[in-house]
């Protein structure tokens, strides 16, 4: 699949990044990704996505009347205001260790990511 084909999709620069990022973020802050490893590679290929069209990664959880004007507001692009001051994150990417929904990683592999993300297309 190339992204000419299918522009739903991030690139894999982008993707590759928001993987790096997303896996140390959450070791440096004692946060773990969902137990469930799709909701953790759904909001990371979103991140991506936006990484791509907008320049930023913007919050792909929400809706935005104007995509543009937050990125530069910046206040949700990830890590968002909420995630920095208080660790709370409503994609449920970075999620404290008495979470429900928590999991015990804070790794995912990319492959799976790209799995998930072709799955979408």
């Amino acid at each position: 699949m190339n992204t000419t084909e299918n522009n739903a999709l991030s690139t894999e620069k982008s993707l590759e990044a928001m993987w790096q990022f997303s896996q140390t973020y959450a070791k440096r802050t004692g946060t773990y990704f969902c137990a469930d490893p799709s909701v953790t590679a759904v909001v990371v290929e979103g991140l991506a996505k936006h990484k791509d069209d907008l320049g930023a990664p913007l919050c792909p959880c929400r809706h935005y009347e104007d995509k543009e004007a937050e990125v530069h507001a910046t206040f949700w692009n990830c890590p968002c205001v909420p995630m920095r001051e208080r660790k709370e994150c409503h994609c449920m990417l970075f999620l404290t260790p008495d979470n429900d929904f928590a999991g015990e990683q804070q790794d995912i592999d990319l492959e799976y990511i790209k799995t998930v993300r072709e799955s979408m297309g």
